[in-house]
């Protein structure tokens, strides 16, 4: 099994390229959830976030109040660290447990929706592949002014608010490109996931667990022969 990142920008149809993904019947994490997950009430994030921050970001039913913790990392590099180092390595567990799941289940690929993947670069190192879904700006800004009602000034002001997707396509090893036809990017979905699902590149990792396993059983069937007694 690999590992395929996939990101795009805000309007630029990731949400629609996922659910093709979904519908060809691909594995799919979403890592936003997971990151919403680990910060619930009980888990140790939520312990330490509040140990760090206070009891100022927490909810009255005990949840993280995620807008007064982001105000309070805004702009400032040292506390965004802090809460970093408190939730990734939780996200990181908790994405390799689910990605666990697919690989017993016997998927060749995996699909981490993983919004800044190219932004903070922390599970760029586990990916075998990266997507983006591209538009051109002018695409993205009518699309956006159209889905969220907004003025163009607005529309603007949060598409230079994110990495441009120009930028994040130059990075990536796969584009598929939405700015046309939806008929058009559904075929590009396609195709990409025939290419996936022909590569040869989940083959060594899954010998390798099966040669440890074959390894294992062996060793326990000498261990076995050697502790018990003889008939």
């Amino acid at each position: 099994m690999f590992l395929v990142g996939l990101t795009g920008g805000i309007a630029s149809g990731k949400s629609s390229v996922i659910q093709v993904f979904q519908q060809l019947g691909c594995a799919v994490i979403d890592v936003d959830v997971i990151a919403r997950h680990v910060v619930q009430p009980g888990y140790p994030a939520h312990r330490r976030i509040v140990e760090a921050f206070g009891t100022e970001v927490l909810l009255e039913n005990g949840d993280i109040n995620r807008k007064v913790l982001g105000d309070l990392i805004f702009n400032q590099p040292d506390r965004r660290h802090l809460l970093n180092t408190i939730t990734h390595p939780e996200i990181r567990k908790e994405m390799m447990k689910e990605t666990f799941k697919y690989f017993l289940r016997g998927y060749r690929y995996v699909i981490l929706d993983i919004p800044l993947l190219f932004e903070t670069k922390n599970l760029l190192k586990y990916m075998k592949h990266t997507v983006v879904v591209y538009c051109d700006r002018d695409t993205q800004l009518a699309r956006l002014m159209q889905r969220n009602h907004l003025n163009r000034q607005d529309a603007e002001a949060r598409i230079e608010a994110q990495l441009p997707l120009k930028d994040k396509a130059r990075m990536a090893r796969h584009v598929l490109d939405n700015s046309g036809e939806w008929s058009i990017t559904k075929r590009q979905v396609i195709l990409l996931h025939s290419e996936l699902e022909r590569s040869l590149e989940y083959l060594p990792l899954r010998l390798g667990v099966l040669t440890g396993l074959a390894g294992l059983a062996g060793l326990l069937y000498l261990l076995t022969r050697c502790l018990l007694p003889l008939p």
